[in-house]
């Protein structure tokens, strides 16, 4: 199988540019999310029922993207 990256060498199945970005404003987006939650929390806007489950949401997704990234940067398309 005869894969060619223009000049240079390609780490990871997928491209890891994009996998870093997507994984950088998924857990971004899942930090913020719970701090908006946890300020809400605190004010008695909402319960902290609703917080812990979002928080732990937010735990989980973020988590998961991260380990998502990882695994891509482990399949390193090689040159035999």
């Amino acid at each position: 199988m005869d894969v060619k990256t223009s000049g240079s060498r390609r780490r990871g199945f997928l491209n890891p540019r994009l996998v870093l970005t997507f994984a950088f404003w998924i857990t971004t987006i899942c930090i913020v999310v719970a701090v908006v939650a946890s300020i809400l929390a605190i004010w008695r806007f909402t319960g902290t029922d609703a917080l812990w489950r979002t928080v732990a949401t937010c735990a989980v997704i973020g988590a998961a993207t991260v380990a998502f990234s990882f695994v891509n940067g482990l399949f390193v398309l090689r040159d035999d």
